[in-house]
């Protein structure tokens, strides 16, 4: 969620970041941010198929609550990876939002 808040949309995008997430695992949350409708995807690509990544209404609304664990990881948790400023001075109202299939 914190790399679509901060503007990446394709799962090679994802898979640079500074977590360096299996591939695997990276797919799975993908998975689960969509199911959940935290996020939607679209085909940019037929063969082979291949997705871009956007936050939904309902994903946005979860931004203050991300922004919220970051700040307290990286004050109670020493060694944790520093979150960008750009991502704690986001507001919800910044994403681009994807209207979701069902409205929400």
């Amino acid at each position: 969620m914190r790399d679509l808040a901060m503007g990446k949309t394709r799962f090679g995008d994802f898979s640079q970041s500074p977590e360096r997430i299996p591939t695997n695992v990276l797919t799975d949350r993908l998975l689960r941010l969509e199911e959940f409708g935290l996020i939607e995807k679209s085909a940019y690509q037929e063969h082979p198929i291949r997705h871009d990544y956007a936050v939904t209404q309902k994903g946005a609304e979860l931004l203050p609550v991300l922004q919220a664990v970051c700040k307290w990881a990286n004050k109670h948790l020493p060694g944790t990876w520093k979150t960008p400023d750009k991502f704690l001075s986001l507001k919800p109202s910044d994403l681009t939002v994807k209207k979701t299939k069902t409205g929400e």
